[in-house]
């Protein structure tokens, strides 16, 4: 009964394509739905911050200054009246952008890097890979603080910085699986016909190695939100009046004692996002992986 029952799956899976074979097991994969409801949550109530807090996220009313959560303000206020709620919202706005703007500087540069290495090999292959070798050998966090120094504070300098910090993980991401596919007959069909290496690789290639990308492209997003919270905090990121997230906590910190929900709150959002986004991303890798096929 259970080998008919087996059969049955097999053959009904077979009847599907590859892209809706995944996402049938994504879908089946509870603790991964429930991440994706937080992120679209989370998303949708920053991209509503204005219809929510129409006051905006600067609005001093200095007389309800430290007014804790849940009276006349649902998340309290801080040290000069402004709503909390507001600049939580509007501040996961930066936060979230600068987390999806510093993962496609990373993708997206990683991803040429380490096509180039992986498809031309020898020099070309050992030229970058070490070159990439020499930043991976500093943590992410660190190298990002290193450049956000030289370059400066502000939001697109944290972009850049933490894309920089995390594009040798893409390249290496990238160059394995094309090693191994760039010797296939279709690969060899291709150049016997004369066609372009960059025709090869972006047709060819890098369709084939998808899912890899795919699956650190979620990781990264959730690491470079804590990443620019971190650089924020450190007062080398998105800079007071704007309510990044890291920001918050910067400027929080020392009333912790006399207001912890303003730390504790900003703090929570941070932890709910990263954690969403890593029980998604962990549904995503099982999805695509074809061990776990039937």
């Amino acid at each position: 009964m259970i080998g008919f029952k087996r059969e049955n799956l097999i053959r009904e899976v077979k009847k599907r394509s590859m892209g809706q074979e995944a996402l049938a097991r994504l879908t089946r994969n509870k603790t991964a739905m429930v991440g994706f409801a937080i992120m679209m949550l989370v998303v949708i109530l920053v991209c509503c911050a204005g219809l929510i807090c129409p006051e905006g996220y600067d609005h001093q009313i200095i007389p309800d200054k430290f007014i804790r959560p849940g009276s006349k303000y649902l998340l309290g206020t801080d040290d000069l009246g402004r709503s909390l709620l507001a600049r939580v919202l509007y501040g996961g706005r930066y936060s979230l952008f600068i987390g999806v703007a510093a993962t496609v500087v990373s993708s997206v540069f990683g991803v040429i890097l380490g096509s180039i290495a992986g498809y031309y090999g020898g020099k070309v292959d050992n030229a970058i890979m070490r070159t990439l070798d020499v930043l991976n050998a500093i943590p992410n966090l660190l190298l990002a603080i290193a450049i956000s120094s030289v370059l400066g504070g502000g939001m697109y300098n944290a972009i850049l910085a933490i894309g920089i910090s995390s594009l040798p993980t893409f390249a290496m991401t990238v160059r394995g699986p094309i090693l191994a596919v760039k010797g296939q007959e279709y690969v060899e069909a291709a150049r016997a016909l004369d066609a372009k290496d960059s025709r090869i690789v972006l047709k060819y290639i890098i369709p084939n190695v998808l899912s890899p990308i795919v699956i650190q492209v979620t990781g990264s997003v959730s690491g470079s939100i804590l990443a620019a919270a971190s650089l924020s905090f450190l007062g080398l990121g998105v800079q007071p009046p704007i309510p990044e997230w890291g920001t918050l906590l910067s400027t929080a910190r020392q009333f912790i004692r006399e207001a912890p929900y303003l730390v504790t709150i900003p703090g929570l959002c941070i932890a709910l996002v990263v954690l969403s986004t890593n029980l998604f991303g962990d549904g995503l890798r099982d999805a695509l992986d074809p061990k776990l096929k039937y």
